[in-house]
């Protein structure tokens, strides 16, 4: 009967639902990520602004350098934030929050952008930076005071009016500590020019700046002494303000020259100590710069409507585009599994087979259920050739035994030894039958019991040679055994007699007179191989297939004389196959047959 399968619950239906709702989410997701990509594209690019960046670090910087706390820096953030559209945070070293341009609670950037610490630095590239990494605003108590700015500047004025008179436009510009200084055009220094004309009392220190150098010079003196005590000299002229006027840099100079490389390493060290530590109490404390996107000031990116219908209309196309495509895929897919459905359905004696027109995976499982049925077709076959053979296996001595008790009971023939002795043989042959099937149907069943124990296929082979050497001779075929080197295997010998017995018993058959059935051991790695081979007609090689088959055999006729049951083969197979081993025949007609089993081998008993 034909089951009809709802709607919702059809592959293809399915199929067309799940590609529409992948389609569907993965525009939305593809439109959602461009939109937001753009909008944080557009947001990165204004945050990488380095200039910007270095307005910031330079403006912080320079409240740092001119105020000893951050306390008030608060306006100055806000005022930078609104002014760049960045979010910017100071925190303290253990990151302690100092000002924030974000609302309060707004967690911080995962790094700091900078360390502000007009002590150590080394981003300000404003002319007049010290090498030695300290903020040219941090003056401290290098600042001038009213009068002596008032006198500078007077003299300033007069040396640049001077200046004139020679033909040098120059202008005056103040340094942080309020010193003033006559610059070129392009921005050099020209306080060195015209001296004896013009005069240079712009490079002498001032009262104030006396008394900070001479706190420097001790301070420095201490730390040269500590470092190298022959270093006793002006080095307080080293990386301070006067250093960088013409007097200054002629002292400085003079000085430098006559020092060695490491000297003049040690007074550089020595004297920015001296400066940081008079400079400290004057700055605010180091302090690190969180630079982000604002949120409230970033530009979003907002579609038109033209482009959101763009969008739409993409959408609308890849989901036409998708489910035609599944469509397509799903019938195609769908048309074979329907095929194989209805193949299914038939009644087991029609055998039906399908058409295989894909090499996919649908292909894949048409062919395997035609070979399947194939299969089922073979065995079903088999079952019936096995039910006749039985029939007529147990037909046979059935029929003998009952003829012979029908005429004994009717007097026609004397109970005699002769007739006794035909019965019994009958007998034996139906338990011989009987046996073997049991045998089978455990091995097939997998309850076949072996007794393992370690034997040698010596003295196994000359078991079963003993055991058929009467047989033999009645046949006038010749039994030996060859055993090369030391072959131990770890089996039930019982079973492995069994085996080797069909073997050697099935050779005998085949094998005419003055023949050979040769039984052999040898060791190859860790298996042992044992090989029966006879001298006999052999096997044809269309037969050699079938010889492990049930109740199989090369005489048609099932005539007792030239062949057993069929059954002795199947045994061998099988109790090999217990053993964990392979048995396999070689064959060409007129040559005789070997059979080769295959055993894993096992360490001599006696020896560690």
């Amino acid at each position: 009967m034909k089951t009809r399968i709802p709607l919702r619950k059809r592959l293809l239906v399915r199929l067309l639902i799940a590609s529409a709702l992948i389609a569907v989410c993965s525009v939305a997701a593809t439109t959602w990520l461009a939109v937001e990509t753009t909008t944080r594209a557009l947001r990165e690019e204004q945050g990488q602004d380095l200039a910007d960046d270095m307005k910031i670090l330079a403006e912080l910087s320079g409240y740092a350098a001119t105020h000893p706390q951050w306390k008030g820096v608060q306006s100055v953030v806000s005022t930078l934030a609104e002014r760049t559209g960045r979010r910017i945070a100071l925190t303290s070293t253990d990151r302690t929050l100092i000002a924030d341009s974000a609302r309060k609670g707004t967690a911080l950037p995962l790094g700091a952008a900078a360390t502000v610490d007009p002590l150590h630095t080394d981003t300000y590239t404003q002319p007049g930076a010290q090498l030695s990494g300290i903020d040219p605003r941090a003056v401290g108590p290098y600042r001038l005071t009213a009068k002596e700015r008032a006198r500078l500047d007077a003299f300033a004025g007069n040396m640049r009016a001077c200046y004139a008179k020679h033909g040098i436009d120059v202008k005056i510009e103040h340094s942080p500590s309020g010193r003033p200084a006559l610059i070129n055009s392009d921005g050099s220094d020209a306080s060195g020019y015209l001296t004896e004309e013009c005069g240079y009392g712009l490079g002498e220190p001032a009262p104030s700046e006396q008394t900070a150098l001479k706190a420097l010079a001790a301070a420095a003196r201490d730390c040269l002494r500590k470092q190298d005590p022959s270093l006793d000299a002006p080095l307080y002229l080293y990386m301070n303000p006067v250093g960088r006027n013409p007097v200054g840099r002629r002292i400085l100079a003079k000085y430098a020259k006559d020092l060695d490389p490491k000297a003049q390493k040690t007074a550089e060290t020595c004297t920015e100590a001296a400066q940081r530590t008079q400079l400290d109490p004057y700055v605010a404390p180091a302090a690190d710069l969180y630079l982000g996107g604002d949120d409230t000031t970033a530009p979003r990116f907002n579609m038109s409507p033209a482009n959101k219908a763009k969008i739409v209309g993409v959408v609308g196309l890849v989901l036409a585009v998708t489910v035609a495509v599944t469509a397509v895929v799903a019938t195609r897919l769908v048309r074979p599994l329907r095929a194989l459905t209805a193949a299914a359905q038939q009644p087991p004696e029609r055998h039906v087979r399908v058409p295989v027109t894909t090499r996919d995976e649908t292909g894949i499982l048409a062919e395997a259920f035609n070979d399947l049925a194939e299969r089922r077709e073979r065995i079903e076959a088999q079952r019936k050739a096995m039910v006749s053979d039985i029939a007529h296996e147990l037909r046979s001595p059935l029929t003998n035994i009952r003829g012979w008790l029908e005429v004994t009971r009717d007097g026609v023939v004397d109970p005699d030894p002769a007739l006794l002795a035909s019965l019994h043989e009958e007998a034996v042959v139906l338990q011989r039958i009987i046996d073997d099937l049991q045998d089978l149907a455990a091995a097939d069943a997998g309850t076949l019991r072996l007794h393992a124990e370690p034997v040698d296929a010596d003295e196994l082979l000359a078991q079963v040679a003993a055991a058929h050497r009467v047989a033999a001779a009645k046949a006038g075929v010749a039994v030996r055994t060859e055993t090369d080197g030391d072959c131990w295997l770890d089996a039930d010998p019982v079973r492995m007699r069994q085996a080797l017995g069909n073997l050697v018993s099935n050779a005998l058959r085949h094998t005419p007179a003055d023949g050979t059935v040769t039984l052999a051991a040898r060791r190859e790695g860790s298996e042992v191989v044992l090989t029966v081979a006879d001298t006999g007609s052999g096997i044809a090689p269309e037969d050699l297939p079938h010889v492990f088959d049930r109740f199989w055999r090369a005489e048609k006729s099932r005539s007792r004389r030239t062949g057993g049951s069929g059954l002795g083969l199947p045994i061998v197979r099988h109790l090999v196959a217990a053993h964990g081993g392979t048995v396999t025949v070689a064959s060409e007609p007129g040559t005789g047959a070997v059979f080769t089993l295959r055993l894993p081998g096992a360490p001599h008993p006696d020896r560690p």
